[in-house]
């Protein structure tokens, strides 16, 4: 799907965004999973995993996942078969709670009722007018307290801009909003901690991924080094990545995106590791796959209302969720609560 304008981050740039939706059904009830990346994974969900998933129990979902986890021991489990996995777990998950005729949040079982949420954009590709209307819209217009931008432009070849665009932020949101920023491991290690300190004037209280989250000594130099909380594991596909995320001291929260990370049954247990470390964890991007596990983890800071994923799933759900207040309350209806426009999607289809 294209996006509304050219976007771009620290150290990648793109005008469209693939989804790949995967349904699975038992008796009259179908499940609806997703995830972002490319059409291969559709393509490894129909020739790989659909056959190992066909004629099991829609009840038995860890022995279904693991069953998947194993079947890609030989192909790899980071990147592409990940994501495929996420999307078939995220889809089974909600299967699972329409055949027992259960919103997802009640089969999980709810720790809170809302779940926080930050606005998330601000690409490098913005001029100053395009962010502070964005910014503005969710500070000023649906009173959500904290936002993030991008920062790191041209692989941080671009740090009086950054800097720039912090203070021009700072002012849009006003002083009491929380304000993020996202460097997509734009910055080398020195240059992180250089730029972190100048963050911190402006009350820049989350720095992710301020070096690459392949860096964990780099990730826990500048953890040690600035005030910020230092964030990643967006990236992470399994279960021993955020082990050693988290043992190595590279974060003060974790991050973890269900559609990548082994769905919502990953979700939960990287949750559960964060937990055992003191740590709280974050849910990166498809908000709304991640409505009702986010309100179901005890250790949740917030999850991403993410643009581009945002405008997504409005386009592609009935029943999408609404951030008024800088909260939102998983669907009440039953699985996840949101329903495929077959017939309105059907354009934008590419495999």
């Amino acid at each position: 799907m294209p996006t509304d304008a050219p976007e771009a981050d620290g150290t990648l740039a793109w005008e469209t965004t693939t989804v790949v939706v995967v349904e699975v059904s038992a008796g009259d009830a179908t499940g609806t999973g997703w995830t972002y990346g490319p059409v291969a994974v559709g393509d490894f969900l129909t020739e790989r995993l659909a056959p190992l998933v066909e004629g099991r129990s829609a009840l038995d979902i860890p022995a279904v996942h693991d069953a998947l986890c194993h079947s890609v021991r030989d192909t790899g489990r980071p990147g592409i078969a990940s994501c495929a996995i996420s999307a078939l777990d995220v889809a089974l998950w909600d299967l699972k709670a329409r055949l027992l005729e259960l919103p997802l949040v009640g089969l999980l079982g709810a720790c809170r009722e809302r779940v926080p949420v930050y606005g998330s954009g601000g690409f490098t590709t913005y001029h100053d007018t395009h962010m502070a209307a964005q910014l503005n819209g969710w500070v000023h217009g649906q009173h959500i307290p904290r936002v993030k931008i991008k920062v790191g432009a041209e692989w941080g070849r671009e740090v009086a801009r950054d800097l720039h665009r912090v203070r021009s932020a700072r002012h849009v949101i006003g002083d009491h909003a929380e304000l993020y920023v996202d460097a997509n491991g734009a910055y080398t290690r020195k240059q992180a901690v250089r730029v972190g300190h100048a963050f911190a004037e402006h009350g820049v209280g989350w720095f992710q991924e301020p070096v690459s989250s392949d860096d964990l000594d780099g990730l826990r130099l500048v953890r040690d080094a600035v005030v910020s909380d230092v964030t990643a594991g967006e990236y992470g596909y399994d279960l021993p990545y955020f082990a050693r995320l988290i043992t190595s001291g590279a974060v003060d929260c974790l991050q973890a995106d269900a559609t990548r990370c082994g769905g919502l049954t990953g979700f939960l247990r990287a949750a559960a590791l964060a937990e055992a470390h003191g740590l709280e964890i974050s849910a990166h991007g498809a908000p709304h796959a991640h409505a009702a596990v986010a309100a179901s983890v005890p250790n949740l800071r917030h999850i991403e209302w993410f643009h581009d994923h945002v405008r997504v799933e409005d386009m592609l759900f009935d029943g999408a969720l609404d951030p008024t207040g800088g909260t939102v309350a998983p669907g009440a209806g039953l699985g996840h609560g949101l329903t495929l426009r077959t017939e309105e999607v059907a354009q934008y289809r590419v495999g």
